[in-house]
């Protein structure tokens, strides 16, 4: 068959997603009957009905559920390639996305150092609790980020590792411990497995009223003042910081960037050890 064109696409998910022509067709600013027409003979193209009509409703087959995923894909990748080419013809400035508290410091430091170069782009951060979606939809050019999760489709350098403490209020049982393990946690009622979404200040107000435990970086120590205390937690795995960037095209500013990161993270001391 002839190559699909982008309208087609777009009126076959604008149907799929109302289930109903009318509001499609109001949808996308257009009358019903090309619509209607545009998705027969979209239909017969592809050589499979993809929706089944009668005169009260209108659903998905099989098929054009398959049909609808791949849909939303190619528009989602259509979008990422605008970002992105638009981002490569102005390159005014290097947008870093990380999660708040991630590395704190070190993160200034590569910023700091990599702005000092010739001709380095202005850095602008994003925090975000979706850094992996930033990168992967072209909002953002590099991430550091903690090696957890899915970075498929991501070149990565590993930069430093951290220790992990638990963040307690300074009244609490296990306060004074010079270490904890993690099963003396796990009952707690304030504990929670990952910390919440919010900036730092945030999560350390939470833990000095008594209403949140949790496992964080040690290198966060530095910036948690007296209402909390950190207490090493030796058996929760170090955790790995990264850079991640997307593995395809070329970003000389990312180039730059990453080596800078490089260096600077390979003359500092290990990052967030707790003492």
């Amino acid at each position: 068959m002839d190559r699909m064109e982008t309208r087609e696409v777009e009126y076959f998910v604008a149907v799929a997603e109302e289930l109903h022509f009318g509001r499609a067709a109001e949808r996308l600013g257009i009358a019903q009957p090309p619509l209607s027409r545009t998705i027969g003979r979209l239909e017969r193209r592809l050589g499979a009905r993809l929706f089944e009509r009668t005169s009260r409703r209108v659903e998905l087959t099989e098929a054009g559920g398959v049909f609808l995923a791949e849909c939303r894909r190619v528009l989602d990748a259509m979008d990422t390639a605008v970002r992105r080419a638009r981002r490569a013809a102005q390159q005014q400035r290097l947008v870093v996305t990380t999660r708040p508290g991630t590395g704190p410091g070190l993160l200034a430091e590569v910023v700091r150092a990599y702005e000092r170069l010739p001709g380095a782009a202005p850095v602008e951060v994003v925090f975000s609790h979706d850094q992996l979606g930033a990168l992967r939809s072209g909002a953002a050019d590099v991430g550091l980020m903690c090696s957890r999760g899915d970075l498929g489709g991501m070149a990565t350098a590993d930069l430093a590792e951290e220790s992990a403490v638990v963040l307690l209020p300074p009244d609490h049982r296990l306060a004074k411990r010079s270490a904890v393990a993690l099963a003396e946690l796990t009952p707690e009622d304030a504990y929670l497995q990952f910390p919440p979404p919010g900036p730092l200040d945030q999560i350390v107000d939470l833990v000095s009223f008594g209403r949140l435990i949790v496992v964080v970086g040690a290198s966060v120590t530095n910036r948690i003042g007296d209402s909390v205390v950190a207490v090493p937690v030796p058996d929760v795995p170090a955790t790995r910081l990264v850079l991640a960037w997307p593995d395809s095209g070329q970003n000389t500013a990312r180039t730059l960037f990453v080596r800078t990161a490089k260096a600077v993270a390979a003359g500092r001391a290990p990052l967030g050890r707790a003492s």
